[in-house]
């Protein structure tokens, strides 16, 4: 386990910053590439842990699969409807997309797969899923724990069957179970009908897969708590172009605000499909200013790093609840963050590390089931557990700008979506 001692400064940080490929994206288009009817070029391919699982899993059922990480590309040749081989083991670490959407890939096959999955991710939810795809014709051996994964899978096309064009689910703990039935629903001869049953019927990662689905030339048809895909949609092959990722710039957005600064992150603009495009309006109503330059968004922070608090549902961008938990303790007001009682169920518990790693650092919180409430204090010298979970490491080091003394342990877990973050970092606190 390593440690990364973050070196505090004490002027306006001015710099311009590069950040890899969209995780959420990359993943996306592997599979829509592995299901369309022939070669697919993805450029500006993220290559970190999640998307190399996703990567040998895809290689492990058959694709032939050209991969250029110097020049960050991949060549699929995708195969439609069928999965090359028909039997095969997978193996996809602790990426929740690579484990939620290759599932239901492998469920609607005329295949059997075993699919394993590393401790972290043997915790996450998959029941609603599982259950979803059960409905349709799949069948599954639970390997360890009932309704999580490892498992057998035998698909709901096994011996001729006919999977079923209609399914129900609940997507509270999760909005991948949607996008896992959504993206594999060109499998089907006779399209999908999907039923959300839960309150909660959208959210920005669905709406990144449906645009990306029309991208790659398939429709959603999308009213209230039902979505749509006709029996005649596939996908087309071609060359696609993934965005930078807006969830690890706004690491380097948030150092601006800290610091009273400016930050342009290349290539990162306002035409962007990434919900956590919300969070540079979230440091905007904190005094920041916002502007789009010909390189990419540039975020100035106020005079002096001096802000407010904000009370804000971060429910549609729930991976920058970290960041914005690293910007609290330094504001002149106390800082709300609601309706993220889902992040309780993702790479660690995220509200009570939150809570703890504060805490432990002097600063005031409030724990409550879907929020937490933090106030402005001094944070103390220490070292901040990470919970192996990429994010804390992240956001956590931003505390480190401003106060002396934080030390991230396990800083290595950022490689699950941004491998040279801290050496990122470096440069720009250099």
């Amino acid at each position: 386990m390593s440690q990364y001692k973050v070196k505090t400064v004490h002027h306006p940080l001015n710099c311009t910053v590069e950040v890899p490929g969209s995780k959420s994206i990359t993943n996306r288009a592997l599979l829509m590439a592995a299901l369309s009817d022939g070669e697919c070029t993805l450029h500006s391919v993220l290559f970190s842990d999640d998307s190399r699982h996703f990567l040998t899993s895809l290689i492990a059922l058959g694709y032939v699969i050209e991969v250029n990480e110097v020049d960050k590309y991949v060549l699929i040749h995708g195969k439609g409807r069928q999965i090359p081989k028909k039997e095969a083991a997978i193996d996809v670490g602790s990426a929740g997309t690579a484990a939620r959407f290759l599932t239901a890939m492998l469920a609607l096959s005329d295949g059997a797969y075993t699919i394993q999955a590393s401790e972290q991710m043997k915790k996450r939810p998959m029941l609603p899923l599982f259950e979803a795809l059960t409905s349709m014709g799949a069948e599954f051996t639970f390997l360890e724990k009932p309704g999580h994964l490892p498992v057998q899978v035998k698909g709901a096309a096994f011996g001729g069957k006919k999977p079923a064009d209609k399914v129900q689910v609940d997507i509270s703990e999760s909005t991948q179970f949607l996008s896992a039935l959504l993206m594999v629903a060109p499998m089907l001869e006779n399209g999908l009908k999907i039923h959300i049953t839960s309150r909660k019927t959208d959210g920005s990662y669905i709406r990144i897969t449906t645009k990306m689905m029309h991208q790659f030339g398939c429709n959603v048809v999308h009213e209230g708590s039902l979505y749509a895909i006709a029996p005649a949609e596939r996908y087309m092959p071609g060359t696609y172009q993934i965005e930078p990722d807006v969830s690890a710039a706004c690491y380097f957005y948030a150092a601006a605000a800290l610091t009273g600064g400016h930050v342009i992150v290349k290539n990162v603009h306002s035409t962007s499909m990434q919900g956590d495009m919300k969070f540079i309006d979230v440091l905007k109503q904190m005094g920041c200013a916002v502007t789009e330059e010909r390189e990419g968004i540039c975020v100035t922070g106020p005079k002096d790093g001096v802000y407010s608090g904000v009370d804000i549902d971060m429910n549609d961008f729930s991976d920058q609840t970290m960041t914005l938990a690293a910007l609290a303790p330094f504001a002149q007001t106390p800082t709300y963050i609601r309706n993220i009682g889902h992040i309780r169920l993702q790479e660690s518990d995220r509200i009570h590390a939150i809570v703890t790693e504060l805490t432990r650092l002097g600063i005031e919180v409030k724990e409550e089931e879907s929020a937490i409430l933090i106030y402005p204090g001094t944070v103390k010298p220490g070292i901040v557990s990470t919970y192996d979970d990429h994010r804390m490491a992240m956001a956590f080091a931003l505390l480190g700008i401003r106060a002396e003394g934080i030390v991230i342990d396990n800083c290595e877990c950022c490689r699950k979506t941004f491998e040279d973050y801290f050496k990122v970092l470096d440069r720009v606190l250099a």
